[in-house]
């Protein structure tokens, strides 16, 4: 993510929607600054003789994350079989080893990707299938002993979920791409539309407002109890604050931690929208191509969480988005000042807890409802409809139940034939007496 000179509450075309990474790439703005990303041309290991290997290093073991916030423990109960995470990036490569059989039915919301949102887009190509890969990467080579998934290669929290690419063009100037603000919504709808029980927005702004344009789509996901998580941003690209779309209530915004669980400075952020932290700093992640590559941020975070959301609902396919958040919040470990903080929310993930643990799911979402929101905040004028046309309004067809009374008829003035009887002897009277004032005055002058 990165920050950018232009600001805007309103708009996030005005200040431009960058990716949730930290690295080298340049983001989309008015007035762009440099917003680092993905270092993808240092893979995790060098490649001898100048030839990508077939495994350039056991990258299953810098998966710190699998045993130390109790992935595998979780596969016990749930692998996320039957579950659709959606990807609303910059494209996945669903050709890559790790990947293949995971990546579902697709689309391309930009108007310059492929039709089933795999062509990496905009200047982060690679961001969509790193997030992928975290989520429900399969691994490849020989069958795991430990659980699902090949022995070797990148595997995610949810390992069996499928994954709903939707490609977006973030991070450059492109003539046809189309404005964000068409694109989130368009996105999130499409999701919610084919099936999706998560979706996963590793991505954000630095603007804590977003468009009205955006409001029916995310009030269409709470709705439809369609889970949304998102990225807290990056100190280390310019954010010291939550921005949209992690600031929408009802969305689960993640924030980062070290590898010792303290909140992470450069690979996070802080604000009260913040629900959850997780691993931010020294991940890994599959790239286009066939490749791994180190990265960091709550990009790489935000998966994790999606992961879990999905062991969850495979575990308990009844819960709605809003019980699925409670699982995830009630369940982490407090962490920084007591009870929820901006830096840490509710605390630091706990995924075999968020799955396996008794929790008792109340009515109240703890992430707030957007629907609620919108009914409070948006003046009427502001609220959009879902058609993109404005919809005229609708006839007024109540009923009167009440008794219309009708006027009382009123006489009219010179109903009797009085009134040129009135006019002259008012006439007279006013003549009369002008003409004695005129005389007492002669009189007095003469004297």
């Amino acid at each position: 993510m990165g920050r950018l000179r232009t600001r805007g509450a309103l708009s996030l075309a005005a200040v431009g929607l960058l990716l949730g990474g930290t690295g080298v790439a340049p983001a989309l703005a008015v007035e762009p600054m440099p917003a680092p990303s993905v270092p993808v041309e240092t893979p995790v290991a060098p490649p001898p003789n100048g030839k990508v290997p077939v495994e350039p290093v056991d990258v299953r073991k810098e998966e710190y994350w699998l045993d130390d916030y109790g992935v595998r423990d979780a596969w016990k109960s749930a692998t996320g079989k039957g579950v659709k995470i959606a990807v609303i990036d910059t494209g996945v490569d669903g050709s890559h080893q790790d990947l293949r059989g995971a990546v579902g039915e697709g689309t391309d919301v930009s108007s310059v990707g492929r039709g089933n949102g795999q062509e990496g887009l905009g200047a982060e190509p690679e961001h969509g299938t790193l997030v992928a890969s975290l989520a429900a990467g399969r691994g490849h080579g020989s069958e795991n002993p430990d659980g699902p998934g090949g022995t070797r290669g990148i595997i995610g929290v949810a390992p069996e979920a499928e994954i709903l690419p939707v490609s977006l063009w973030v991070g450059s100037e492109h003539p046809g791409a189309r404005d964000i603000d068409e694109q989130i919504p368009d996105a999130v709808r499409w999701a919610v539309d084919h099936g999706a029980n998560v979706i996963n927005m590793s991505l954000g702004s630095n603007a804590t407002g977003w468009p009205p344009a955006w409001d029916s789509a995310f009030a269409y996901a709470e709705e439809k109890g369609v889970l949304v998580v998102a990225a807290a941003g990056n100190r280390g690209s310019g954010l010291n604050q939550v921005g949209a779309p992690a600031t929408i209530p009802g969305v689960l915004s993640v924030g980062g931690v070290d590898r010792s669980r303290t909140a992470s400075w450069d690979s996070s952020s802080q604000g009260i929208s913040i629900a959850v932290a997780g691993p931010s700093e020294e991940m890994v992640g599959a790239i286009p191509g066939g490749g791994y590559a180190r990265w960091s941020g709550t990009s790489a975070t935000v998966p994790l969480v999606a992961g879990t959301a999905a062991l969850i609902k495979q575990k308990h396919p009844d819960l709605t988005a809003a019980g699925i958040a409670q699982r995830i919040v009630d369940t982490a470990h407090d962490a920084g000042a007591q009870g929820k903080d901006p830096l840490y929310g509710y605390g630091i993930l706990d995924v075999r807890a968020a799955v396996e643990d008794d929790v008792r799911i109340s009515d109240t979402n703890p992430l707030g409802s957007v629907r609620q929101w919108i009914a409070q905040n948006r003046p009427p004028s502001q609220t959009p409809t879902p058609s993109s046309s404005p919809t005229p309004p609708a006839p007024d067809t109540r009923q009167v139940t009440g008794e219309a009374t009708p006027p009382v008829a009123q006489a009219p003035l010179n109903e009797t034939g009085a009134l040129p009887v009135v006019v002259l002897v008012s006439f007279g009277v006013i003549v009369a007496g002008l003409t004695v004032a005129a005389v007492l005055h002669i009189r007095r002058l003469s004297r």
